[in-house]
């Protein structure tokens, strides 16, 4: 959760990951703002939107040898790559194996175990490296591997993987067919360019057929989740940077470089590459403790510390710490339960755009999340390349702020139900104020501060009472934001898994409940198509019951589908600007990556791919 930026070295494997949605039980809303005062605009904030060629050229290779130290905040429940969906393990496993590939900025895909391509963006070919070899006795890494797991874990109804979701389309298998010993293609219904920017493919961790195969025959999901060597990644051969040297369950990691690694053969990796990695161990610490783990940064006992708001004003201008700021695709919405077990008036646009005019967004990102955020405006930065500032409506700033523009149009919405305004109070037809229940993470200070500032601004400007409540995350989704599951989904017009049972009349949560504050989602600066599980009526992430008022599906699947990045912009423009006036969603704000390295360390950027290249970090110094 907040605080806990382990991933933000190699942040780009969990930029497409939806956050709190698909991988609910992981890292949510990602890192908090800091107070300083900061500008809050893009610009200022001097955020790189990842069109650069990175500069990696060295005269003479640096010697290894140190220590890097990471530090977390929380235990790992597993590292089995097949059932984990946290993204700081996620992250923990990929020192041991590499991703298939990832992006470096200039948004140039960056070729590790595989590189995939196409010529119709219809069918995508990967072409796996000659060199990569699994531990003893699993021999060669070859395409049977990735066909073999994908068909017969990922792709199927027993295994329940944490992957299974992304190899499916409509309901429906997408074909993957090897094509020769180190070839195998990916086969689309339709085109789909942006393909190799989405997680299904760049983010996958593979596992030897051999190890997997007697538990597919048997179909033992017990085994698979408890098997030894899936755990202890001691199947990852020359497959990445480190190897799993210990595992203190309730303290420490140790990762030993790995003399193997595979990628100081590649000829078409930057030259430092020839010798990484440059650490003769890293050490992932847990320290639970927020003031121990930002002790051990100013001590020089740390390398790498997530920061919090509160921690990081502490440390500008700290000689011992290196304050690295970078842009990352989470934001911070408010969950509006337009299902049958929530407030019944959420499901009007007028509404919902009424209670965006009642949120002064430029305070907030300056007061609450103390200038380290922009505004959010629509389900898109305005640093991505896809966002058009010409056709987003931006409530709750200028003449979209404030008791006239919110009352207004809350009356206008509601003028054909029995809700009314005595005065500056928004009354039922009884003639008591409206009360709803806004619930916000317990443990989180930021998201604490956040929920009072709604509950001020909602009293103020819309006149309606908010009363907040702490819960656990956990118990938010089982009770809350899930729905049960209902007894006759094949008669309904639609049943899209937990977070999306069926339509809002007729499937809802355990628990009734109107507002929440829990998780941040993922906008996809990528990918942005990839939204569409949030706002479609029959997502697999539409949770809220929430119906959108335009045609969205059209222009989603005529944007996917796109011929050139032109015309997909042109058709993005509409779609977010359609999506900032109906306001599926309160959007407050996306913040930014905050991360307090050593001083000594050599690498990390402040950049949307930071961390692209983590195998080539060094310290300058080499002795610590």
């Amino acid at each position: 959760m907040n605080g806990d930026q382990t991933t933000s070295r190699r942040r780009w494997l969990q930029v497409m990951g939806i956050a709190g949605a698909a991988g609910l039980a992981g890292c949510a809303s990602g890192p908090d703002p800091t107070e300083t005062g900061a500008s809050t605009t893009e610009e200022d904030q001097g955020f790189s939107t990842g069109t650069q060629e990175p500069t990696t050229q060295v005269e003479e290779l640096p010697e290894v040898g140190g220590t890097y130290t990471d530090i977390i905040s929380s235990t790992i429940t597993t590292l089995n790559s097949m059932y984990n969906s946290e993204s700081t393990a996620g992250a923990l496993i990929t020192n041991t194996i590499d991703p298939s590939y990832g992006f470096k900025p200039g948004q140039v895909q960056f070729p590790q175990l595989f590189e995939l391509s196409s010529d119709d963006n219809r069918v995508w070919t990967a072409k796996l490296r000659e060199n990569l070899q699994w531990s003893e006795p699993y021999g060669q890494l070859t395409a049977e591997d990735y066909v073999y797991m994908i068909k017969n874990l990922h792709q199927t109804e027993w295994s329940g993987t944490a992957a299974s979701s992304d190899w499916y389309r409509n309901g429906e298998p997408i074909t993957v067919e090897k094509n020769g010993k180190y070839k195998f293609d990916i086969k689309l219904e339709e085109p789909d360019p942006l393909f190799p920017k989405k997680p299904v493919t760049w983010e996958m961790q593979v596992v030897p057929k051999k190890l997997i195969k007697p538990f597919v025959d048997e179909e033992d999901v017990q085994g698979l989740k408890e098997n030894q060597e899936l755990i202890d990644l001691s199947y990852t051969g020359n497959l990445g940077p480190y190897n799993l040297e210990n595992w203190e369950r309730q303290s420490k990691l140790t990762f030993t470089r790995n003399e193997d690694y595979y990628a100081r053969e590649a000829d078409d990796l930057p030259k430092l590459f020839e010798k990484a990695p440059y650490f003769e161990r890293i050490e992932t610490q847990i320290i639970k403790e927020p003031a121990a783990r930002v002790g051990s940064l100013k001590t020089g006992d740390g390398d790498e510390v997530g920061l919090e708001p509160s921690q990081a004003v502490n440390l500008e201008g700290n000689e011992n710490v290196n304050l690295n700021v970078s842009p990352q695709p989470y934001n911070r919405p408010i969950f509006y339960n337009m299902r049958a077990n929530g407030w019944k008036p959420f499901r009007k646009q007028g509404v919902r755009q009424a209670l965006g005019c009642a949120l002064d967004k430029q305070k907030y990102v300056k007061g609450v999340q103390r200038g380290y955020a922009n505004p959010e405006f629509t389900w898109q930065p305005q640093w991505s390349p896809w966002y058009n500032d010409d056709t987003v409506d931006k409530y709750g700033v200028g003449d979209l702020y404030g008791p006239e523009a919110t009352r207004s149009r809350m009356k206008d919405a509601l003028s054909d139900t029995s809700y009314s305004y005595d005065g500056d109070t928004l009354v039922d037809g009884n003639g008591d104020q409206v009360e709803l229940k806004l619930m916000y993470q317990n443990g989180q200070a930021i998201e604490k501060s956040t929920a009072q500032f709604i509950q001020q601004e909602f009293s103020k400007n819309a006149g309606i009472k908010v009363n907040i409540k702490s819960i656990g995350g956990l118990k938010f989704v089982t009770d809350y934001f899930r729905q049960q599951e209902p007894e006759n989904p094949d008669e309904l017009e639609w049943s899209a898994g937990a977070n999306n049972y069926g339509p809002r009349d007729k499937v809802t949560s355990k628990e009734s409940w109107d507002m929440g504050l829990i998780y941040g989602l993922n906008t996809y600066p990528m990918t942005p198509t990839s939204s569409d599980v949030f706002f479609l009526k029959d997502g697999a992430f539409n949770a809220t019951g929430y119906y959108p008022s335009y045609d969205l599906e059209s222009l989603y699947q005529d944007a996917r589908t796109a011929s050139s990045d032109e015309k997909r912009k042109e058709l993005l423009g509409e779609l977010f600007g359609k999506l900032s006036k109906d306001q599926p969603m309160g959007m407050l704000s996306l913040g930014t990556s905050i991360t307090g390295y050593s001083p000594d360390v050599v690498g990390p950027e402040e950049e949307f791919f930071n961390g692209w290249n983590f195998q080539t970090w060094r310290k300058e110094s080499g002795d610590n």
